[in-house]
């Protein structure tokens, strides 16, 4: 009986890590889906695009599982601003991504924890044990090894300003919508927050589009929708944004934002394995390594006691 009372708790203190877990790992080939889809669509009009999807299948869910929700001008607001929050994030993302190489892309991509991790403290007031500093700390540091072993860092100081720019307000920006989506969950659920910040973000991209189709001297006829570019869109809409924010924000309903941070670590590391697993690319030994200092660092962050 006494082992029983024990067990239950620490099982369901993992738990709340297969959700955050499962959206890192759908976003560990976004960096090379997107870079397919670039080829025969601009990076904004790719972002609106995949927002569209998302949208389209989370909104027929929430209907359904929530038919007479009704909020409040505060928090219709809320999901306004997480749009917008998440718009802007997309749109750097892309054009960030169309403008830099695999690893300039891997190595920002770090940052995002630590912005996740600020901002919780500061608009939160979320508090950082020391056991939690040692598990980002160490996430980061086996995170580095595994992208030094694949890429060049001195890439990073690269010609691509204007692209590495773009993605450190991307990683700002994602940080921002993890922290501000917070309080919503709490009162709704992570499906609503997820759907309707999506359906939010739909015309602030689509707004961009024609801008994007002057200046580039393209037209929606000229985009040629070719099997593999559907299947991309696809992709990016239904598993990297519908599936993966609905996970990404269960893991909210649980645990702080400075703890789920901890797992967006594991997105380089899956883009690694889907690169050698479908481009042949060789992982070598800092891979391992990398991967085995940050499986311990984010062991320290998901076992951190959290209410």
């Amino acid at each position: 009986m006494y082992r029983n009372s024990v067990s239950l708790p620490s099982i369901s203190t993992y738990l709340f890590a297969l959700a955050p877990l499962t959206a890192a790992a759908l976003w560990g080939g976004l960096y090379g889906v997107s870079k397919w889809g670039f080829d025969a669509i601009p990076p904004l009009t790719l972002a609106f695009l995949r927002v569209l999807v998302g949208a389209a299948a989370l909104l027929p869910i929430v209907r359904l599982r929530y038919p007479r929700r009704e909020f409040t001008r505060r928090d219709c607001l809320g999901f306004l601003t997480l749009g917008a929050v998440v718009a802007a994030s997309l749109a750097t993302q892309f054009l960030g991504t169309a403008f830099t190489t695999a690893s300039q892309g891997s190595l920002i991509t770090v940052l995002t924890p630590i912005f996740t991790i600020l901002l919780g403290v500061a608009l939160l007031g979320e508090e950082l044990s020391p056991r939690l500093v040692a598990g980002i700390v160490t996430a980061t540091a086996g995170t580095v090894i595994v992208l030094s072993g694949q890429y060049h860092l001195t890439e990073l100081a690269g010609v691509a300003t204007t692209g590495i720019l773009m993605l450190l307000l991307a990683s700002a920006t994602w940080a921002l919508y993890t922290v501000l989506g917070k309080p919503l969950i709490e009162r709704y659920s992570a499906l609503e927050t997820a759907t309707y910040s999506c359906v939010a973000a739909v015309p602030m991209l689509a707004v961009l589009v024609p801008v994007e189709f002057t200046r580039t001297g393209t037209s929606l006829r000229a985009i040629e929708f070719t099997p593999q570019v559907i299947l991309a869109v696809l992709y990016l809409g239904v598993l990297g944004t519908a599936a993966a924010w609905y996970c990404w924000y269960k893991g909210l309903e649980f645990v702080d934002a400075s703890v789920i941070s901890a797992f967006f670590f594991i997105q380089p590391i899956v883009g690694a394995v889907f690169g050698a697993t479908l481009l042949g690319e060789s992982l070598g030994s800092r891979f391992v390594l990398g991967g085995v200092v940050m499986a311990v660092g984010v062991y320290f962050v998901s076992t951190e006691s959290n209410p």
